[in-house]
């Protein structure tokens, strides 16, 4: 396993390592656009006068929790040859029909690190 991780990460072109980058910029940006549309959701809602103030604050924190589990899903790595693992995982979870819920991964409890 190690010499597969060692030759797909430094063994990747130039290409291959913008190409990553340009995969992962779009997945970002489709995920990020999901979770906006939750918060204008609740925004119109609201001004509707079907839900409260505070459940909207709820919505924003949780939409602020979800966009820092994507980018770190996305970016935290670097932008170098990590970022050929993150398009593979993209690819690989989209070969399994396997889509991650931001909104699900914030509200999911963290364990605390010891």
């Amino acid at each position: 396993m190690e010499t597969y991780y060692r030759r797909v990460v430094h063994d990747a072109t130039k290409g291959e390592r913008r190409a990553a980058r340009e995969r992962v910029s779009r997945y970002y940006e489709s995920e990020l656009a999901k979770l906006i549309d939750r918060v204008e959701e609740a925004l119109t809602r609201y001004r509707d006068g079907e839900i409260d103030a505070h459940e909207v604050d709820d919505v924003i924190h949780c939409y602020s929790k979800a966009t820092r589990a994507l980018w770190r899903f996305c970016w935290s790595t670097g932008s170098g040859s990590q970022v050929i693992l993150v398009a593979r995982t993209l690819e690989h979870r989209a070969a399994e029909s396997d889509a991650i819920d931001w909104w699900d991964e914030a509200e999911r409890p963290r364990r605390r690190r010891r």
